[in-house]
Formats: C-alpha cells, sequence, structure tokens
C-alpha cells in the first residue's frame, strides 16, 4: 500500500526539480502515472530534465523566493493540469555563511530554503485542504537544520525553519484534514545533488544517491512516518541519533552553544559517542 494521493492520474508539483533529489522524485512519481509538474530556476537545465523523465511531465520554470511567481504557479496548475495531489518543496541551495558575513547570501538561501517553503504551502495547501481528496506535502529539510554544524548558518537557519514549519503544519492539517492531508519532513544526510557536485566532480564513496533518498522517502511515506530520516553510507542511524540526543542536551544541561564544537567539551563529545 503507498500513500493514496501517489495514484496513477494525479498531480504533482515538485520544486528544485531539475537536478538531485526533486529530479529522483519527478522520475519515482512520474514512474506511477502521476502528471509531475516539474519546477526549477534554470529553465534550460529544467527542460533537459522534463525530457529526461518524459511521461506527462510539465516544465514551469520559476523562482521560488519570490511569493507572485509561486501563487501565479498554482493557479496555472490549476487551469492547466488540474488539483494538486502531492506538493513536495524541495528547492534549495547553500552558501550562505556564518552570522556575521554574505548579506546577500543570507537573502538567497533564506529566500529559497525557507521562504519559497513558505510560499509553496501557502499557495497550494489551501485547495488540497479545501477539497475532499487524500493529499500529501514533502518538505525537504537536512540534518543541518537539527544538529547545526558550524559554517554556513545561513542554511542551518534555513531549514530550522523548514523543521518549525512542517511540524506546524502537519499539526494544523491533522486537525483540519483528520488525515486526509498529510505533511511530512525529508531529511537528506550526505547526498550527491547538484549542491554538491560544486565541490566534489564524482560521487563520494560516503554519500547517497538521490535515489536511495527517495526510497526512504516512498517508505517512510507509505508507513504514516512524519521524519524522512536518511542515513548514508558513512553515518548510521545509531550515530544520528547520538548526535542530534547530545545537541538537546546543550539545552538541559545549560551548555555552551554548539558544544560538540567546543574544546572544553570534546573529550566529554568523544565519551559520548562511544557510549551511544
Amino acid at each position: 500500500m503507498t500513500h493514496p494521493a501517489l495514484s496513477s492520474g494525479n498531480v504533482a508539483v515538485i520544486t528544485g526539480a531539475a537536478d538531485g533529489i526533486g529530479l529522483a522524485a519527478a522520475r519515482r512519481l512520474s514512474g506511477l502515472g502521476m502528471t509531475v509538474v516539474m519546477s526549477d530556476l534554470d529553465a534550460e537545465k529544467l527542460a533537459a530534465a522534463r525530457d529526461a523523465v518524459g511521461g506527462k511531465a510539465i516544465a514551469k520554470a520559476v523562482d521560488v523566493s519570490d511569493r507572485a511567481a509561486v501563487n501565479a504557479l498554482s493557479e496555472r496548475v490549476l487551469k492547466e493540469v488540474g488539483p494538486v495531489s502531492v506538493l513536495m518543496n524541495n528547492a534549495g541551495t547553500g552558501r550562505g555563511g556564518n552570522a556575521l558575513s554574505n548579506p546577500d547570501g543570507w537573502d538567497r538561501v533564506i529566500g529559497t530554503n525557507l521562504m519559497g517553503v513558505i510560499y509553496g504551502v501557502q499557495a497550494f495547501v489551501p485547495a488540497m485542504v479545501a477539497g475532499d481528496a487524500p493529499g500529501l506535502v514533502i518538505n525537504t529539510g537536512s540534518k543541518q537544520g537539527i544538529t547545526q554544524p558550524p559554517g554556513d548558518t545561513a542554511y542551518n537557519v534555513s531549514k530550522s525553519g523548514v523543521k518549525s514549519l512542517t511540524e506546524g503544519l502537519a499539526h494544523t492539517l491533522r486537525e483540519d484534514t483528520k488525515g486526509r492531508v498529510s505533511a511530512h519532513l525529508l531529511i537528506p544526510g550526505f547526498t550527491y545533488t547538484g549542491m554538491m557536485k560544486a565541490h566534489f566532480a564524482e560521487k563520494p564513496a560516503g554519500a547517497w544517491t538521490p535515489d536511495q533518498v527517495v526510497d526512504v522517502m516512498m517508505d517512510g511515506v507509505t508507513r504514516g512516518d512524519f521524519y524522512l530520516w536518511c542515513i548514508d553510507n558513512e553515518t548510521t542511524r545509531e550515530v544520528d541519533n547520538a548526535r542530534v540526543l547530545w545537541n538537546a542536551n546543550d539545552i538541559t544541561e545549560n551548555r555552551p552553544a554548539l558544544s560538540r564544537w567546543h574544546p572544553d567539551f570534546k573529550q566529554a563529545f568523544a565519551d559520548w559517542m562511544a557510549k551511544g
């Protein structure tokens, strides 16, 4: 059994669909007989991706950081294709910078990764709630929005926001639709996507492929999981769990922020990981 929204003839909208996880998801849903509306910023790259997917895939170039453009996409999809059953807010970018650097990078990362998801939710989901058909919303987060590794703070903030947004959305949908429309948070690990290709010419051995992430996504949605947690080839779920708990305990133990990377807590963290 699969989620009832994932049915042949239904319409899916996927942002960030020209590459990586979004493209892998478009292939998978198209293979189920769905009409997949693929959205991305790069129209030329998107057209090539649409051709690669085939089937009933449709390309719509959109800047998800522009609320008016996302609203216009929603209106066009409804008029030209029909009601949306599956929404995957997946578009993302990185290299925003730390808390004191790169204001333009912050605007770009927050605009795409967080506001783009908010705009997608607000443009598409009300109609899903108002209808009577099953609906599925998947927002792509990141482990970095949970474990907060230093470096690209802008990215971490954006993905933390996606986590909070999706948790709140899931509650609202549960209250308003009694589970007919559900929301889920996709949490990839180290995955060889278009963002990673800027750093690695070939897939590192430790990275998963986008198709492996989509496998976890589909299996988790079928089970009704909210947190669609992905591992990779170098990090087990047990290691991930220990890291998440250490971060949460920074609050309960009143430790310094990001104590995992604080020199005074280096040994304590090592001991914790060895124990867990």
